[in-house]
């Protein structure tokens, strides 16, 4: 017998083994095993296929060294949506299990699964019965702290209720009744309790009582119906509805009605700072048949989630971020897209570069079920679909209690500075609104796209710029840890005391990030309480959540953040919100730079009155006239869409292209640049004038490796097939080249940025 297996490495999609004849009754498709690798590694593998044909008898066949799994750890169709991300995404399987595959289930991984376990108390044999109990206190009436911990086990124990006794840990044991080891010590010692060990789940419990789903309103209702009629006919639906018009509602009454089916569901998320609200959410009306995954939970947890999946009794919903598009489901009957629009939904690194969004509606077909894409600012390829029919369209136009939406006034700060009337980072009229929302006791969001203190330091006399030893870009200035750091690599550095080219002690930092934003805020408004939510502030797994509930609870007044801020949060309380430099959003050098800024700063006004009382918004610009500006006033988001259109159109850009990027790197630039130019010239030679560059990015090293960038745009109706084919005949062709072997090669499907 034969196996065709898949390891974690991007060379061959899969691997010919044999199998020995004591392990033949075991093997099937989807099983982990153990082998060999060249010479001396060893990987957890899995079996893909069984060989019917045995390979060619010249070839040295290694045999499987062991099964690691009894159970295969895949579902169907997961092996086809893997073979389907590797063609799609251009790169191998080996790639994709890397990435899908919680690292817990690979040997050769430092991060092993191990089960977690906790000690738990209860009585010894010898007072199981209730009538032998007045012994055990006859033995501990001298030891108070003895009777009192007793007390509390059989309190906290339920013994001898009717209703079934309770385990009881001897964390909690000690934590409940105030007690302390030696006097645990002393009932195990006279033989009155005994503890014993258990494997525990590490996953979150809810409660199983849950409540009934809220009652939709007049408009919700409509939109609801509309979605299920557009099932009838289309596999996937937009649900175009403006912030607070109360999505995540209809989402309920979709999952309830994929749950009485017994269906599961898929609700994904861009950004694990929702998962919090909406975890609250859902788990009121659906408890313990909700699960969530996420990029913050250990890899111990992720296995238990994956394992939980794979029992026909496990999660019925499952919340989460990207990645949960490859867990194991059984039956999937619905797949929600919230904030369908964000960009985070595309992976950049490692391979699969896939898009979620995208990925969600392929696993949909596989399991023949239903896809909803939310927004209020949906994507101009989303909304391209639908409105030529390719997906069914929603629009729910009115807000939850019929608020109207903000008002957004621009102010223009170039008029300002030129007047000396910007004292700080705050326009005059802004620090006015603030002072009369917080005098009302209400809340302000303040919205600014950069974290840190400043983009970049520079000398006053010879303007000198720090730069980052191994990538092509300015260091952002950090106050708070007193450093600099590249955003690119990681790398942190000292600011220097003096300027090392001219010896100038005047360093000035230039432009403003959240850091500083809070900086000012804490000077102007010393009495109120603020928080700052970004990269830097919500490092582990726990501080989003309590940066958010603090603001759900009042106790912070004024949030500031980046565009972590802007994604689908619900603040009762908040009336106010400040969109501090909405050019810098506008002037990426990107084909997708106007969608982005009309998306952000929509969504981030759109946090403003979010009940009966109408939002403000003051949106400070130094050109209030540009047309993307104009659009966001009047959320005009058909005006953008048509706009945005016509120069897609005219330049070769999605939706009417696909994009490729062929990203190219290597440690010395010189033959880069070369070996660039001798790729493109291949790929000319068959897809001609499809080919842009080879053009060196913006940001031209990073890490140590120059890099150059071949844009491919190919037409809508191309085959995908003979594209993969072209590329792997240039690749095979370009092996031949000197410096070849030295050069990295990265294929990006589909780029947002």
């Amino acid at each position: 017998m034969f196996v065709e297996i898949i390891l974690p490495v991007p060379l061959s999609d899969t691997y010919t083994y044999s199998v020995p004849e004591e392990l033949e009754k075991q093997i099937q498709p989807g099983i982990m095993v153990l082998v060999e690798f060249g010479r001396n590694k060893h990987y957890s593998g899995l079996i893909a296929y069984i060989r019917q044909i045995p390979p060619a008898p010249d070839l040295a066949i290694k045999p499987i060294l062991a099964i690691e799994s009894n159970q295969p750890i895949l579902r169907r169709p997961q092996l086809r949506f893997w073979e389907w991300l590797s063609q799609y995404y251009l790169c191998r399987l080996g790639e994709v299990y890397k990435a899908v595959l919680p690292s817990g289930f690979r040997t050769e991984s430092s991060s092993n699964y191990k089960q977690k376990k906790e000690i738990f108390v209860r009585f010894s044999s010898s007072y199981t019965d209730k009538n032998n109990l007045h012994q055990a206190f006859d033995n501990v009436k001298r030891a108070i702290r003895q009777e009192q911990l007793l007390l509390a086990f059989i309190e906290y124990s339920h013994a001898f209720s009717p209703s079934g006794e309770k385990e009881v840990s001897r964390k909690e044991l000690l934590s409940r009744s105030g007690s302390n080891e030696t006097a645990l010590a002393g009932l195990i010692e006279k033989n009155i309790l005994e503890t014993y060990e258990k494997e525990i789940s590490r996953l979150q419990a809810y409660k199983k009582e849950t409540a009934g789903l809220n009652h939709l309103n007049a408009f919700q209702q409509q939109a609801y119906t509309e979605i299920v009629q557009s099932f009838r006919q289309k596999d996937v639906c937009l649900l175009h509805g403006v912030t607070s018009a109360g999505k995540t509602e209809i989402y309920t009454h979709l999952i309830s009605e994929a749950l009485k089916l017994n269906r599961q569901v898929l609700f994904l998320l861009p950004e694990i700072a929702l998962t919090a609200q909406i975890t609250g959410r859902l788990k009121q009306f659906f408890g313990d048949l909700l699960g969530v995954y996420h990029s913050k939970i250990s890899d111990n947890e992720r296995v238990e989630i994956w394992n939980n999946l794979l029992n026909d009794e496990g999660y019925q919903i499952i919340l989460g971020v990207r990645s949960s598009v490859f867990l194991p489901f059984r039956d999937l009957g619905l797949i929600i897209v919230d904030e369908e629009h964000e960009p985070s939904y595309k992976q950049q690194d490692p391979a699969p570069r896939y898009h979620a969004r995208n990925a969600a509606i392929v696993l949909a077909t596989m399991h023949a079920a239903k896809v909803v894409l939310g927004s209020a600012t949906p994507s101009i390829e989303s909304y391209f679909n639908a409105q030529t029919g390719k997906y069914g369209y929603v629009r729910l136009d009115k807000r939850f209690e019929e608020t109207e939406l903000p008002a957004i006034i621009p102010v223009n700060v170039k008029e300002l500075r030129r007047k000396k009337r910007m004292k700080t980072l705050f326009s005059p009229l802004l620090i006015q609104q603030m002072e009369r929302v917080l005098e009302q006791r209400e809340q302000v969001l303040l919205f600014q796209n950069r974290r840190g203190f400043a983009p970049m330091v520079t000398c006053k006399t010879c303007d000198w710029t720090p730069k980052c030893q191994f990538c092509d870009v300015s260091l952002t200035y950090h106050k708070q840890f007193g450093q600099l750091t590249c955003h690119y690599c990681g790398s942190t550095y000292r600011l220097p005391t003096e300027c090392p080219e001219c010896g100038n002690r005047e360093l000035k930092p230039q432009g403003f990030g959240t850091e500083k934003v809070e900086e000012e805020i804490r000077e102007l408004f010393p009495e109120v309480k603020v928080d700052r939510m970004d990269a830097d502030t919500t490092r582990n797994k726990k501080s989003f959540e309590e940066i958010i509930t603090r603001f759900e609870q009042g106790k912070t007044q004024v949030l500031i953040g980046t565009q972590m801020i802007s994604k689908g949060l619900d603040f009762e309380k908040v009336s106010l919100v400040g969109i501090l430099n909405a050019d810098s959003l506008m002037n990426f050098p990107d084909f997708r730079a106007h969608e982005r800024a009309y998306q952000l700063m929509s969504q981030v006004a759109g946090r403003a009155g979010r009940r009966k009382q109408q939002g403000e918004v003051i949106l400070q610009t130094s050109h209030p006239e540009h047309p993307v500006i104009s659009m966001v006033l009047n959320h005009d988001y058909d005006g953008m869409y048509q706009m945005q259109l016509e120069e897609r159109q005219l330049f070769r850009y999605p939706p009417f292209y696909r994009l490729i990027y062929i990203n190219l790197k290597h440690k010395q630039d010189e033959a880069l640049k070369e070996l660039a130019e001798v790729y493109a010239g291949l790929l000319r030679q068959t897809l001609g004038h499809r080919v842009i560059g080879p053009d060196k990015p913006v940001i031209g090293r990073i890490q140590s490796l120059h890099i150059r960038k071949i844009l491919l745009k190919i037409e809508i109706s191309a085959s995908l097939n003979t594209l993969r084919e072209i590329l792997e005949n240039t690749y095979s062709r370009m092996s031949e080249h000197p410096g070849f072997k030295y050069m990295i090669v990265q294929y990006d499907v589909d780029p947002v940025g």
